[in-house]
């Protein structure tokens, strides 16, 4: 029988010694366990353990650990030479190279190692752990234990159960992931598990949006992070990942999902992988990293400091005159709304924090007066807000891209990956989003969720707008209750 929690006294393995391995064995030292790394690759073992020291000596300069702190956490971390001596460890955890050939040699390997009782984890954030797990003579104590980069700071683990995977280690991995002081969240084994499903469409309905010549980059990225509380932009952030890396992981989940369309690859991504245009590492991505490369600009719309109206924050409805109301965006197009209204509107995009907001995107129904939407900018200049305008399209940026957010959260409930508590936890603490997706629909309603999908699935004809059942059945039961 699997404790409940490994204690202090168990001794941790590592396998595997770059960024992330080494990143692990300083959690796992730092909450006082014995860590044993090791790595194939000559020296390797000892250069972990050097970056290691050199990120806790930052630590000490920072004034965030003592001397006596950082020679104590280095005293439990040993570097071995064969893998034979890692015998003595209650738990191993993997983090070598994304290949199923080798996990299954590494494992099978493992298990003719340690002791019938050790927990065998996989930090794989793409290869199902059931996959992994399916050489084993016993899967059952065999698990993902996925933590993200840089470990030490990221407070996320997903504890990923294998279709064989026993309810003892799952809780056990929870337990002690907690007590690492992880956030931790459990989920089964499906491709993407929760953080990179869920996220897709962060990514998705941008490149769409750029594709639909809706928005430019540098001008999505500024509404995004202004207005949606994002803290950087989905280009921004792809150029950060790397193109290469997030096309690949996008066509491995189109593949993954039988080509769903829910997550369809991107020509405008593809070309740039193509032209080599990777982003920050190669000094070219949708921006320009090279030296003396300005900011990228945006499409700002210009203020006339001489006019404007006396707005509140934006945080409802403002009429401005019989022929005239400036509203918050409901998923319908302006031209919509104003055919609903019965007179002309300014719809501006969704903003998560009023108060807060430094950039929002708008749109203006025809017959709207250019006079009129310089007192629009005007006014939120003076509230140190910029503004963009965009084509009438339904949902604009920020509400789009959190109601596509919030079907594929439901979606995952749906298919009983993980549960709302979970996917919140995973969204805000592995990617840094502002609101768990879950949350964030309920705030807003989740009838007006539906409704902006149906909007966007009405008007594209795009399937991959489709509202989940899990959506829908939460309406239903918060209807009932």
């Amino acid at each position: 029988m699997t404790s409940k929690i490994l204690t202090p006294d168990t001794i941790v393995a590592i396998i595997g010694a770059g960024t992330m391995g080494a990143g692990i064995a300083q959690v796992a030292a730092e909450a006082k366990h014995s860590v044993m790394i090791f790595d194939l690759g000559d020296g390797a073992g000892e250069r972990g353990k050097q970056r290691i020291e050199a990120g806790l000596t930052k630590l000490i300069k920072r004034g965030k650990r003592t001397h006596d702190e950082v020679n104590e956490t280095l005293d439990r971390i040993s570097v071995v030479k064969t893998i034979a001596e890692i015998a003595p460890a209650g738990i191993v955890i993997e983090a070598i190279a994304e290949s199923l050939d080798a996990k299954h040699g590494l494992f099978c390997k493992l298990e003719e190692i340690v002791s019938k009782d050790a927990i065998l984890c996989t930090n794989t954030s793409s290869i199902s752990v059931t996959q992994i797990a399916s050489k084993l003579k016993h899967p059952e104590r065999f698990a993902g234990l996925h933590f993200f980069n840089p470990a030490p700071i990221m407070k996320l683990v997903e504890v990923i159960s294998g279709l064989a995977t026993s309810k003892d280690v799952r809780d056990c991995l929870m337990a002690t992931a907690q007590s690492w002081g992880k956030i931790a969240v459990a989920a089964r084994s499906t491709p993407g598990f929760i953080v990179n499903r869920v996220a897709r469409p962060f990514y998705a309905e941008a490149l769409r949006l750029v594709e639909e010549q809706v928005v430019d980059p540098a001008t999505l990225d500024a509404i995004i992070t202004g207005s949606g509380g994002f803290r950087m932009g989905p280009f921004k952030l792809m150029d950060l990942i790397g193109n290469d890396i997030n096309y690949t992981v996008t066509c491995s989940m189109f593949d993954a999902y039988y080509q769903d369309p829910r997550f369809r690859p991107s020509l405008v991504q593809k070309e740039l992988v193509d032209a080599g245009w990777l982003g920050q590492k190669t000094g070219r991505g949708f921006f320009d990293y090279s030296e003396g490369a300005g900011k990228p600009e945006l499409c700002v719309a210009t203020p006339n400091s001489q006019a404007g109206y006396d707005l509140p924050l934006l945080d409802g409805s403002v009429i401005i005159n019989s022929d005239v109301a400036i509203l918050r965006t409901d998923g319908r197009t302006a031209a919509a709304r104003a055919f609903d209204e019965n007179r002309h509107v300014i719809l501006y995009d969704y903003i998560l924090d009023p108060s807060s907001v430094t950039h929002v995107g708008f749109t203006a129904s025809g017959g709207v007066s250019e006079s009129t939407i310089e007192n629009f900018v005007s006014s939120l200049s003076r509230q140190n807000i910029s503004a963009s305008q965009l084509p009438d399209w339904p949902g604009l940026i920020v509400l789009r891209t959190y109601s596509m957010l919030a079907n594929e959260a439901f979606e995952l409930i749906l298919h009983g990956v993980a549960d709302a508590e979970s996917i919140d936890n995973a969204m805000r603490y592995g990617v840094n989003y502002p609101i768990g997706p879950i949350t964030w629909a309920n705030q807003i309603g989740l009838e007006t969720t539906l409704n902006i999908l149906e909007l966007l699935h009405a008007a594209t004809g795009d399937p991959r707008y489709r509202v989940s059942f899990g959506l829908r059945s939460a309406i239903a039961e918060a209807k009932n209750s």
